[in-house]
């Protein structure tokens, strides 16, 4: 049986149109937007902090450092030490020429030897006259001798005694000569204080040494340093010191030690506010390591930043910082690779992690690279482990 003309067109008209869905399908597949590439991270549990950190750089300080100079100018004699040596309390550092300051305590020496003689021999002078005072009052009461003989024997043990007595003080006077004379030799004189390291040394042999004037501060002559305890300080913004407590924990990061993080504690937070800058006042915090020794050839003056932690908790969800938008809102990959916008709740949070009480589950992904185009709710996506032209053929 032929076909009516009426069903030959209605054929014709249904392959028409199959031809022109199947052109348009294939032109839809061909110029749809390609997935955007990004960065996603896992949901899981772990370890989340509060923490405060410093809004300008800090430095390494030392607990006891002096800038030594003798109070007396002159010129240096003896220097005893140069920069980067280690020395101990008491050691010599640097002396003045004091031959003139040294002779003249030798003459005190010999003053003293001197009046100590004389004191001998005036105690020893008196206390013979006052046994022979006391024989004098003996004969008296048997009648061998006057009255007189005994008052002058008296009179003159008297005399005796007060010679030896100002010969006391004669030595007493020779022995503060003495004691003045070495405080003056001391005074052209630089030892250590503590056991340290030589920072710096500003002087030479034979050079002239002037001590600062009353408010013009000069150059010290040696600059000792107790490397064996150092802490870090650095400036708090105001709204974040009235949250840190002395003993807080922290961390200590260098830029001498990229990539490492060195534990400390909190030693002092300044009683007053720094106002050197009018859109930033801030309270300056002191965080020591908990294991100096641990950090080799630190140095004073080392730019360093601290991170004190305020609260913990350990184990909870949580998702990187980055992974967070304005209004606790994530951007999650989900199975058909479509990006779906999620709220979610918070808890701590730092630069690093944010706690995550609720509008995720473990293993989940949130997309962290939400600065690139096209990361947006409903977006197709793919990780950039994955190539988008993979992705399109699927």
């Amino acid at each position: 049986m032929n076909p009516t003309p009426s069903s030959r067109m209605w054929r014709r008209g249904a392959i028409a149109l199959g031809i022109v869905a199947a052109a348009a399908a294939a032109v839809g597949y061909f110029t749809r937007a390609k997935p955007v590439a990004v960065v996603a991270a896992e949901v899981d549990s772990g370890r989340v902090e509060t923490t405060v950190a410093n809004t300008r750089a800090g430095s390494v300080s030392a607990c006891r450092r002096s800038k030594l100079a003798p109070p007396l100018g002159g010129r240096i004699q003896k220097l005893a030490v140069r920069k980067g040596d280690r020395v101990k309390r008491g050691q010599l550092l640097l002396e003045l020429w004091n031959d003139d300051l040294v002779a003249r305590e030798g003459v005190s020496v010999e003053q003293l030897q001197t009046a100590r003689a004389h004191r001998s021999e005036a105690c020893v002078l008196a206390d013979i006259a006052m046994r022979a005072a006391s024989r004098s009052r003996q004969l008296r009461d048997k009648g061998f001798v006057s009255e007189e003989n005994v008052d002058r024997a008296e009179n003159e043990a008297k005399a005796k005694q007060a010679v030896c007595d100002s010969g006391r003080a004669q030595v007493a006077e020779a022995e503060a000569r003495i004691r003045a004379a070495r405080a003056d030799t001391a005074r052209t004189v630089v030892r250590a204080p503590f056991d340290g390291i030589v920072a710096e040394v500003n002087g030479e042999l034979g050079e002239f040494l002037t001590p600062s004037p009353p408010g013009i501060p000069t150059l010290p002559a040696i600059d000792l340093i107790d490397d064996t305890c150092l802490y870090v300080t650095a400036p708090i913004d105001e709204v974040d010191a009235a949250q840190l407590k002395l003993g807080m924990a922290g961390r200590i990061t260098l830029d001498a030690y990229r990539g490492r993080h060195f534990t400390g504690k909190v030693r002092r937070i300044a009683p007053y506010v720094l106002a050197v800058e009018k859109q930033a006042r801030t309270v300056e915090v002191e965080v020591e390591f908990d294991d100096p020794g641990g950090v080799r050839n630190l140095l004073v003056g080392y730019s360093a930043d601290i991170e004190i932690v305020i609260a913990a908790r350990d184990p909870v969800l949580r998702i990187p910082t980055s992974a967070l938008m304005p209004g606790n809102r994530v951007l999650a990959l989900g199975g058909d690779e479509t990006l779906q916008e999620r709220k979610v709740e918070i808890g701590l949070s730092n630069w690093e992690y944010t706690e995550i009480r609720s509008g995720l589950k473990r293993g989940d992904r949130v997309v962290t690279s939400l600065e690139r185009a096209g990361v947006k709710p409903g977006a197709r996506a793919v990780e950039e482990t994955r190539t988008p032209a993979a992705a399109a053929g699927k």
